[in-house]
């Protein structure tokens, strides 16, 4: 993924990251890394606002996108603790005005309606997503690479009809309606390993369970991301570019022959 071009910047974006001291374990800059590249491509400046458990919640009113990444539950507590108490009416306010969102594995977790612990403590979540995380029995995690094929992205920007990643969990989350599953999974785990759905979507959220990180696997979801908070802000399609992502394909065309998935 590159671009040896950069544009007169014309237009500008804010990304709310969401708690980046304790949500990301899993080298969620990453996500944000590319977000910020790939606009800057098109001539978009993208400004990071690091929203955190001291933070005024009326800061979140300047964003324009939304992410948050993932963490162990110590931080998850923590994080949901302010979520509950101050700022998740104010995100939940701006998902159902359409801002779009990318959360990620435990913070995926903590937009459902609840999570159940292993000693069946139910914890309150968002409930963004209709879902339900519950910690299992044993405490078997769920790992490795997987295979996505999502629903709601067009096929214009999916040359290769797959999302590939890794994850690492040990909640299994369980939707109300599988309809609202962000993607059907092909090789790999997915919410609970049993139903074959992965991740959710609610207006213009995505949950999901993909590292990777997961944009810089699969930038089409970058520029998806960006193609709704674009127009969503300025009413006007989003900038072309001309970055050259023969690297992620290549990456992407060998999980895919490694884990025998067709495409």
């Amino acid at each position: 993924m590159k671009n040896n071009h950069t544009p007169t910047i014309h237009h500008s974006l804010t990304l709310g990251w969401l708690y980046p001291e304790l949500m990301s374990t899993y080298g969620d800059r990453g996500n944000v890394i590319v977000l910020q590249k790939r606009a800057q491509w098109r001539g978009i400046n993208i400004k990071i606002e690091r929203i955190n458990q001291n933070t005024n919640y009326k800061l979140l009113t300047t964003c324009d996108l939304l992410f948050m990444g993932g963490a162990q539950d110590i931080q998850q507590e923590i994080v949901n603790e302010d979520l509950l108490t101050n700022k998740g009416n104010k995100i939940s306010e701006m998902i159902e005005d359409d801002t779009p969102a990318l959360f990620i594995c435990g913070a995926y977790q903590l937009m459902g309606n609840y999570y159940l612990d292993s000693n069946g403590v139910k914890i309150n979540g968002l409930g963004l997503f209709d879902m339900y995380t519950q910690a299992p029995q044993t405490g078997e995690r769920l790992i490795g690479n997987i295979v996505i094929q999502p629903k709601s992205i067009p096929h214009s920007l999916l040359p290769i009809p797959y999302l590939t990643g890794f994850e690492n969990h040990g909640g299994r989350t369980y939707l109300s309606n599988k309809s609202q599953a962000f993607a059907q999974v092909i090789s790999g785990y997915g919410n609970n390993g049993n139903d074959k759905t992965e991740g959710a979507v609610y207006k213009n959220a995505i949950g999901t369970y993909l590292h990777g990180p997961i944009l810089p696997a699969n930038p089409e979801l970058a520029d998806n991301l960006l193609e709704k908070t674009f127009a969503r802000k300025y009413g006007i399609k989003l900038p072309s570019n001309k970055t050259d992502d023969t690297f992620s394909k290549k990456a992407k065309g060998n999980i895919l022959k490694k884990l025998k998935a067709s495409y």
